[in-house]
């Protein structure tokens, strides 16, 4: 008899992301799609979209050694709704797995990312957005944050984008310059302060969050105003995570701008040791987190 196999998944707002592995962790298929926030998306388009990662990860494996499936989808919610339910429970009958589909929060996998398996815990995210969560028996529990960009978000790249863009309104106006200055100036566009200002109110969201990466690059470079940018950053992480009182589980830090901006990251994990006595590890993979999540079910 063939090995059984499980699938993990990471349905997020930007894209969908599916590995197969082995029970002991080996990946041995992945596969790769669009959009898969149901709430951001029609849910009949991101199941659609999950099948489809699905099929690409198992390529000419047999569907009928699956033995565990689960995935973590951003905009979990809408999945409770009867027509987001009916449209997955329909997808993943054409998928041709013979399991049952666990769906969870992304919140879950991205804890389970830390590489652990301890079912309790809590998880500090910041990506586009960001949100502290509470862990309990690998479900969310308690949050903080994570109200979107106009009400919260804060320490997320939007909130980056916008502080520097903020920066870069009252420099132009006073005369000043900087790194940081000239960096948001020039990808924003317009002629001085007034069309600076016009210039941004006119981007769509997703490209006011794309001026955070500007930040960093002028702090790597020594810029006063980009530096204060990342400490306040950091500072509001610190404190959207302090607000959750993490329990005595793993902390695990997560989103594009912890796990791949290194300034914020030890920043973050500086002031987690000085504020909280506590160290936290750092997210991984969460399609992969989810598979193991999955041989964490067949285990129990």
């Amino acid at each position: 008899m063939s090995e059984p196999l499980v699938i993990g998944g990471d349905c997020g707002g930007t894209s969908t992301r599916v590995v197969v592995t082995t029970l002991d962790g080996a990946v041995v298929g992945r596969g790769r799609g669009g959009p898969g926030n149901p709430v951001a998306r029609p849910p009949a388009e991101t199941a659609a979209t999950l099948v489809g990662a699905v099929r690409e990860a198992l390529g000419d494996l047999d569907p009928a050694r699956v033995a565990g499936a689960v995935v973590g989808v951003a905009g979990y919610s809408r999945l409770a709704t009867p027509d987001g339910a009916a449209a997955y429970a329909s997808a993943w009958a054409g998928s041709g797995v013979p399991v049952a589909l666990r769906t969870v929060g992304d919140a879950v996998v991205a804890y389970a990312a830390g590489g652990h398996d301890e079912p309790n815990g809590s998880v500090l995210i910041a990506g586009t957005g960001a949100i502290a969560c509470e862990i309990v028996d690998w479900s969310v529990g308690r949050r903080v944050d994570g109200i979107g960009w106009l009400l919260g978000d804060e320490g997320s790249g939007f909130w980056f984008g916008v502080a520097a863009a903020r920066h870069t309104a009252h420099a132009l106006h006073a005369g000043a310059s900087g790194a940081l200055t000239s960096a948001v100036h020039a990808a924003v566009g317009g002629v001085g302060p007034e069309g600076f200002v016009s210039a941004f109110y006119a981007l769509a969201r997703d490209k006011m969050a794309g001026l955070a990466p500007l930040v960093f690059e002028a702090a790597r470079a020594g810029d006063p105003a980009a530096e204060a940018i990342v400490a306040d950053g950091a500072d509001r992480l610190l404190a959207t995570l302090s607000a959750l009182r993490p329990g005595p589980g793993p902390i695990v830090l997560a989103g594009g701008l912890l796990t791949a901006v290194p300034e914020l990251r030890e920043a973050v994990r500086t002031r987690l040791r000085a504020t909280l006595g506590r160290d936290a590890l750092l997210a991984g993979d969460a399609a992969e987190a989810a598979a193991r999540l999955a041989v964490l079910d067949l285990r129990a």
